[in-house]
């Protein structure tokens, strides 16, 4: 097994060079010794407390490496709930709704359609990563030296769609207007999921592949900016109120207004952060430490406790579980729930913004009007070779400003902010910096530049 496809947050890789058929059953008995393993006593005892579920996306291999992954589960003594290609959130839905000790979506996110991969969640839908037993899974399953065993458990197919869709269409509002709005699914999962559980609302939705072809037409990631070309022009094209674009298996969304102008996460974030604190005044919210302060500052304006947490949905979600906060924010497109278990959701985060533009009365555009007050550098990546060396460096350099270590390395001046932090899985440190004034975001762009070299 290479070990090299077991990253951070999940397990990816090309198939079937990296991973294939065997893999996911030694990574099927691995996640069910695992995650059984961390039941109570009184929890084994519950119905359904040692099954797992499974389910998958829509890519052509996926099928088969979600069966081989159930026989893995069933070898090690694990009953199997099958429901089937779903998008990765349904997941989330599922392990609350059966009671499962957790379960194992076959996805490889927004990567090209040759990989594949997994996004275990253990009991209660929390997310397991390399420091909350995915280094464990990875160990028993690379100890294995077969693919052989008695299958002791059992396998119940079961189609969620009917209890999935009234659980996200619990949050929406009653009497919304009628909008019309462009959804590009990537050839996702969304191109399934949303004709299901959207169909008798007044929208007027202008799908944009939403075909499972086995290949995608651009790159399922909505945070590239090439990848929304389709959806602004059609934005443009239908005079639509906005548009959003899915990532691959629907738990990220990007958003466009009606001018087709990006409104970016960490401005939904401080948008939807006063959405929530009418509803719930003086909740957490929870943000990643890229967002933009005009998160912090909508957050106190409205009366709530903003939380800044490290980049990753398995920090943002535990943030938001002991915080017991209402929603987070990612700039990645993740956006969290407490009343969705504390996990994300793109199908429940449209229709919030269904919810918020219905109310306002007024454009995309001009909702984000007021939030645009700063001028931001975007995510810049540079190829660095000893990264601690590096950010030890920016520390020195600017020991003037109010500096913090939450991820990587953080200084805050008056007017303007930066964050380096490092990857996790190469050689590289991501830039982020902030400032009042265009003119000021470009000089001091330039002298960390200076320091850290040529972005790639």
């Amino acid at each position: 097994m290479d070990s090299s496809i077991f990253k951070a947050y999940d397990i990816r890789g090309v198939y079937p060079d990296q991973i294939d058929e065997t893999d996911a059953w030694k990574i099927g008995y691995a996640s069910a010794q695992f995650l059984r393993s961390l039941l109570s006593g009184y929890e084994r005892g519950q119905a359904n407390s040692q099954s797992l579920c499974v389910g998958r996306d829509m890519r052509t291999h996926s099928k088969r490496i979600a069966a081989a992954l159930t026989e893995g589960m069933n070898s090690a003594g694990a009953n199997v709930i099958d429901i089937g290609m779903i998008d990765t959130p349904q997941m989330y839905f599922a392990i609350n709704y059966f009671g499962t000790c957790g379960g194992v979506q076959v996805t490889a996110s927004h990567n090209p359609a040759k990989y594949n991969g997994f996004k275990i969640s253990r009991q209660y839908a929390k997310p397991v990563g390399v420091n909350t037993g995915l280094k464990d899974i990875e160990h028993i399953a690379t100890a294995l030296l077969h693919t052989h065993g008695k299958a002791e458990g059992s396998v119940e197919k079961y189609d969620l769609t009917d209890e999935y869709k009234k659980h996200v269409l619990k949050f929406l509002k009653p009497n919304i207007r009628k909008l019309k709005i462009a959804v590009d699914a990537s050839n996702g999962m969304a191109g399934k999921m949303l004709p299901l559980i959207f169909d008798a609302l007044p929208l007027e939705i202008i799908d944009i592949n939403f075909k499972h072809t086995g290949t995608f037409k651009h790159e399922p990631n909505p945070l590239v900016e090439e990848n929304l070309a389709e959806l602004k022009e059609t934005v443009k094209k239908e005079s639509c109120d906005f548009g959003i674009c899915f990532d691959g298996d629907a738990d990220r969304l990007m958003m466009v207004d009606e001018k087709a102008n990006n409104i970016s996460c960490d401005l939904l974030t401080a948008l939807m952060a006063s959405y929530f604190l009418k509803s719930a005044p003086g909740s957490t919210i929870v943000y990643d430490l890229r967002s933009s302060l005009v998160v912090t500052e909508e957050i106190i304006k409205h009366g709530g406790t903003p939380r800044r947490e490290r980049v990753g949905h398995a920090f943002m979600k535990k943030a938001l579980r002991d915080s017991h906060g209402i929603f987070g924010g990612e700039l990645s497109g993740h956006f969290y729930y407490r009343d969705n278990y504390y996990a994300d959701s793109g199908l429940i985060t449209l229709v919030h913004v269904l919810n918020i533009v219905s109310e306002a009365q007024k454009p995309a555009s001009e909702l984000i009007k007021p939030l645009r007050r700063y001028y931001s550098s975007g995510e810049i990546n540079f190829k660095v070779d000893d990264k601690q060396t590096k950010m030890a460096e920016l520390a020195k350099k600017y020991s003037d400003g109010q500096i913090d270590y939450l991820d990587g390395v953080t200084v805050l001046y008056k007017d303007w902010w930066f964050n380096c932090r490092p990857s996790n899985t190469e050689p590289l440190l991501r830039l982020n910096i902030e400032a009042k004034k265009k003119k000021l975001l470009g000089e001091k762009l330039a002298e960390i530049e200076k320091q850290l070299g040529k972005p790639v």
